[in-house]
């Protein structure tokens, strides 16, 4: 699914009134139509106050068909517009008059705001500015902000909170940035909601489907993308009637250290979850019999070292090579994973301690193969790119670091966004909080090279393994409840998601 910044939202929605065609008044009519179907079916019916705050622009007009319609239903509205320049779009200018027909009550506030006082059970709408919003809210829209996040009432935001820009946050007032405790965003999720620091001003987020043009959309050029379940089961690979387990690929994993063989455990059973034919480990000797007891159907090549890795194998033999949970940061584990990467003639893998010393050792991007994959979770990130910054800023680095190497780096987190060689930002629709537990990234690197050694594409891997990893998380969570939860389950789950993409 594509998403797009807000001046092609904008073009977008100038195609629709072209192709389909319809007046722009009818496409807010309509907008403002699915947005009351779905406050009433959320807050409706309980005699609730509506309290609407609504700008001058069509964001405003928005709110001001919400209020007309949710009166129309029998719901008690009362509408303040705030318009300090006496200006008003078009549509939202034609939504007041329809408002006055209706006899809907609002007051129209130009030089001062008069604080209401507003009954305990009421529902805030915010509707003062849209995602096009140009700079920081001031002035008298700064008192209002002010007044609804001092109100502590149920505050609803129309596209995106008032204040917030509608890509990453430009270091805007916090305290002129409404705080919703939910935003219904319109026909695309915006990119400030997939941002963890803004997560504070839009609480909880859904989309409402307004019916742009697809073809409008289709022709919208775009670099960011929002992995939904349709989106991945176009990738899956049926399997044949005749394939054998080589047919299913052959993967290598080297990984774990002493005290650490939960981390190759788990990714090994992971992979085997995810349809891997033949897996085989490379894991210090110590870690041989606790490997070969928990996972039976792999097999081990134990290092000559007891408690780390220090050879490098042979990979011809294998399609995928993963490298990295639970090495550890021994002097000899370092010098063996360089050496991996210079001699790898395939695509490798790299997670946990083979990004530190990845880290450490900066000449080594240079040297990795094409389209490898690196799958840092923001702390591994800070330390491989050289910068701590907000997630936003992760974000774009990794797209520079993606391009730059010709690789794909999958940036952990809640939307995990995977940064492609050609610029793409696919960014994960899939997962929850439970899945924040130790051993969890191990379960994705499994996914990954039970994948990548399967036939999938680097960039096809890149996209499904976070997907059905959150996916899995998603039916753990339903089953043990977030708190609950562990990457075990996670990976016991495996089975019932690739049911469901199947």
């Amino acid at each position: 699914m594509k998403i797009f910044r807000t001046a092609q939202i904008k073009s977008i929605d100038a195609a629709t009134i072209k192709y389909e065609p319809i007046a722009s008044i009818d496409l807010m009519e309509r907008a403002a139509q699915r947005l009351t179907e779905a406050i009433s079916g959320r807050f409706g019916g309980k005699g609730n106050l509506f309290a609407i705050f609504a700008g001058p622009g069509n964001n405003g007009g928005d709110g001001l068909a919400v209020a007309r319609m949710l009166a129309a239903q029998g719901e008690t509205v009362k509408t303040w517009l705030v318009n300090p320049k006496h200006r008003l779009s078009p549509d939202c200018g034609a939504n007041l008059s329809r408002l006055q027909e209706c006899g809907v009550p609002f007051v129209e506030c130009h030089e001062k705001f008069d604080a209401p006082t507003l009954p305990e059970d009421c529902i805030i709408i915010d509707a003062l500015f849209g995602s096009g919003l140009g700079g920081p809210v001031g002035g008298l829209f700064a008192e209002v902000v002010e007044f609804i996040n001092n109100s502590r009432r149920t505050v609803v935001s129309v596209d995106i909170p008032s204040g917030l820009p509608g890509e990453y946050n430009g270091g805007y007032p916090e305290e002129n940035i409404v705080r919703a405790h939910l935003t219904y965003t319109l026909q695309f999720p915006k990119l400030s909601l997939l941002m963890p620091e803004n997560e504070k001003f839009f609480g909880s987020w859904q989309t409402i489907d307004i019916n742009l043009s697809p073809q409008a959309i289709a022709d919208e050029p775009s670099n960011l993308f929002f992995t939904k379940i349709e989106d991945v089961r176009k990738f899956i690979k049926p399997r044949s009637l005749f394939s054998h387990k080589g047919d299913n690929g052959r993967a290598l994993l080297v990984a774990g250290s002493q005290g650490m063989a939960g981390a190759s455990i788990l990714a090994a059973r992971a992979c085997l979850r995810s349809g891997v034919g033949l897996l085989t480990l490379h894991i210090p000797r110590c870690n041989n019999s606790i490997v070969q007891s928990s996972v039976p159907e792999a097999m081990t090549k134990p290092d000559c070292s007891d408690t780390y890795i220090s050879e490098v194998l042979p990979t011809g033999a294998y399609n995928a090579v993963a490298i990295g949970p639970g090495l550890g940061n021994n002097t000899a584990t370092e010098a063996a994973v360089l050496r991996m990467i210079e001699e790898a003639k395939i695509p490798l893998i790299l997670d946990a301690d083979a990004l530190n010393i990845l880290a450490c050792n900066p000449a080594g991007l240079e040297k990795l193969p094409p389209h490898s994959i690196l799958t840092p979770h923001p702390g591994e990130f800070a330390r491989l790119a050289g910068i701590n910054c907000c997630r936003c800023g992760q974000i774009e680095q990794a797209s520079a670091l993606a391009q730059k190497y010709n690789i794909f780096i999958i940036l952990k987190g809640a939307y995990t966004a995977v940064c492609t060689p050609e610029g793409e930002i696919h960014f994960n629709s899939s997962g929850n909080p439970g899945m924040a537990k130790g051993g969890s990234g191990d379960t994705l690197t499994g996914i990954l090279l039970a994948l990548l050694a399967g036939g999938y594409t680097p960039r096809e891997a890149s996209i499904v393994a976070p997907y059905i990893h959150g996916l899995a998380g998603d039916i753990a969570a339903a089953r043990q409840g977030m708190t609950a939860m562990t990457a075990g389950d996670i990976i016991d789950s495996l089975p019932s998601a690739w049911k469901m993409l199947e």
